[in-house]
């Protein structure tokens, strides 16, 4: 089996999904918006029946839960972000460190999921079509010659969660792409709400620690 027909891995998605509601459940409770088990609730039952669309070939109730589960996140993210700012200023140093720190972690997984779940169609999309590459982004892969592709070993590429979580850590750790150009606008779209929102957070965090010194 080439590797543009191999099925691709969906534990990395789960775990991504797990990580984001384990990092929320670790913030203060001043930074939650409504009860602390409710987001993580929420991503735990929503998950059951997508992982069970998945199995049994309900595609378009994956993708729909799918972007419900991301909406959820995502929400929690901005919220927690808001409160943060608002709030920050009482928190200790070392709190406030923490937060921010989580919550940049959390963005980087929400828009890695995002970027995973809407490239092409969603991941099963890209592999019921078997298509090279990237719609949304231009992957190094992308840039390398057709006739040299076979030398590489990626005549038969497609991007997996891992690279849209590289794209997810650059954006936010550089404000801006690195070795992937964005293409549609949705994706730019997208990417401009990363950028603030972790421009927002170093920001704050800088902030505090100028007033500090």
């Amino acid at each position: 089996m080439s590797q543009i027909d191999r099925p691709e891995p969906r534990w990395q998605v789960i775990l991504a999904l797990l990580a984001v509601a384990g990092i929320y459940m670790a913030l203060p409770k001043e930074l939650i918006v409504g009860p602390t088990w409710l987001l993580p609730v929420l991503v735990v039952v929503l998950l059951v029946p997508t992982v069970f669309a998945h199995r049994t070939g309900r595609h378009s109730l994956n993708h729909f839960l799918g972007i419900v589960i991301g909406a959820i996140i995502t929400f929690g993210l901005i919220a927690s972000v808001v409160l943060l700012v608002t709030t920050g200023g009482k928190e200790p140093a070392l709190a406030l460190l923490r937060s921010g720190g989580a919550l940049w972690l959390t963005n980087v997984l929400v828009f890695a999921l995002w970027y995973w779940r809407l490239d092409g169609g969603g991941p099963t999309k890209r592999e019921t079509e078997h298509e090279f590459g990237s719609r949304s982004f231009v992957f190094p892969q992308m840039q390398i010659e057709k006739m040299e592709r076979k030398t590489f070993g990626i005549d038969g590429w497609r991007p997996g969660f891992v690279d849209y979580l590289f794209i997810a850590f650059t954006t936010s750790s550089t404000f801006g792409p690195t070795d992937a150009p964005v293409l549609t606008h949705w994706a730019k779209l997208f990417t401009m709400t990363q950028i603030l929102i972790s421009l927002t957070i170093m920001v704050l965090l800088i902030s505090r620690a100028v007033g500090v010194l």
